[in-house]
């Protein structure tokens, strides 16, 4: 749509418009025809330009908020501008050191997207987002079983993109140290580098096989493998920097503020928006209502998948105001995927 509109406009409309959308950007306030005349390098008239802006209204790609003779864009003047005027920057070198210095390989995957999802909202100075792969994504490497009392027990779980995870486990009845030992030697020479509900449905299958004759070691082996790998819902994904809404005039309703922090708090509806990314081909913009989530009604979401081994694992995004700085944010956005993809190349994922 918005490039068929493109297409109607002529050079001077479209020149005019992206002036328009640098200048609101820029100053966050309405743009008006003297302003445009001076800033557009066109030889035109402030009467002239104000022809033009009435045509650009005429189509929705522009509107005047009742107390101001300026102009602002309005969400489909930003696609199109997004879509067909936009000049996209690449990072300047103090942001490329950034993202390589604190994107690190070698660390857990928790980390490592922690890290990411901070250096986002630095650099771009909005809320920078990742989504945090599923656990069963991820080969197992090692266990180990510490005792904390008579029928509890602390399980250590290493997994080969350096994640640990920590569980306690109530159990229905008590297991000896050597015994833990035993299972934990059993477990890790047996079953090291699956994923984990292939481990628990190898062991059942085991179990099924040799229900008769069955060893107590391998017994003790089933029912706390059973319990320990079981997988756990892990946080959808890792927010940074919602604070830096607060200080924009887009966000001054305390209304909308709240809805937003709720939608952050809440995480389901916004996982859901980010899920259906993980699979596009490159960056997707979603701007005000295209997102189809009303607490983002005043907000643009700009969005790249990240992955590793050939496989997609999740999405890294942007939350910010529709005024936001594109032609800068789409370029952070695409190099971070693909510095954090980078970083995860080696993460060891389950066959």
């Amino acid at each position: 749509m918005s490039r068929r509109l493109a297409d109607q406009l002529d050079a001077r409309s479209r020149h005019v418009l992206r002036t328009l959308i640098a200048q609101y950007i820029r100053d966050g306030e309405p743009v008006g025809s003297r302003t445009l005349a001076k800033q557009s390098g066109l030889d035109l008239s402030p009467a002239t330009i104000r022809n033009v802006l009435s045509d650009l209204e005429e189509v929705g790609l522009i509107a005047a908020p009742h107390t101001s003779a300026g102009r602002i864009p309005t969400a489909q003047g930003y696609r199109l501008f997004v879509d067909s005027l936009l000049q996209l920057q690449a990072p300047r070198p103090d942001e490329m050191d950034a993202l390589q210095r604190e994107i690190p390989s070698g660390g857990s995957t928790h980390e490592v997207l922690g890290r990411v999802s901070g250096v986002l909202s630095q650099l771009t100075h909005f809320v920078g987002l990742v989504t945090v792969p599923k656990r069963e994504q991820f080969a197992f490497r090692q266990i180990d079983f510490v005792p904390l009392g008579p029928n509890r027990v602390l399980v250590i779980l290493v997994f080969t993109d350096n994640e640990v995870q920590n569980r306690v486990l109530d159990l229905p009845r008590a297991y000896a140290p050597n015994e833990l030992e035993q299972v934990a030697n059993y477990l890790n020479q047996n079953f090291s580098g699956l994923p984990l509900d292939e481990i628990r449905r190898r062991i059942v299958a085991e179990m099924e096989v040799a229900r008769d004759s069955i060893d107590r070691v391998l017994r003790s082996a089933i029912d706390l493998a059973n319990a320990s790998f079981r997988c756990q819902s892990s946080e959808e994904f890792v927010v940074s920097g919602q604070t830096n809404l607060m200080g924009l005039s887009e966000m001054a309703s305390v209304e909308r503020l709240r809805d937003l922090f709720e939608a952050f708090n809440r995480k389901r509806e916004l996982a859901r928006l980010l899920e259906g990314c993980v699979h596009a081909e490159g960056v997707r913009l979603f701007i005000g209502e295209e997102s189809g989530y009303a607490p983002l009604g005043s907000c643009s979401v700009v969005t790249a998948p990240y992955g590793a081994d050939g496989r997609m694992l999740g999405v890294i995004g942007v939350i910010g105001p529709t005024r936001m700085d594109y032609d800068r944010v789409i370029p952070v956005v695409q190099t971070t995927a693909r510095i954090l993809s980078g970083a995860l190349k080696n993460a060891g994922l389950a066959p």
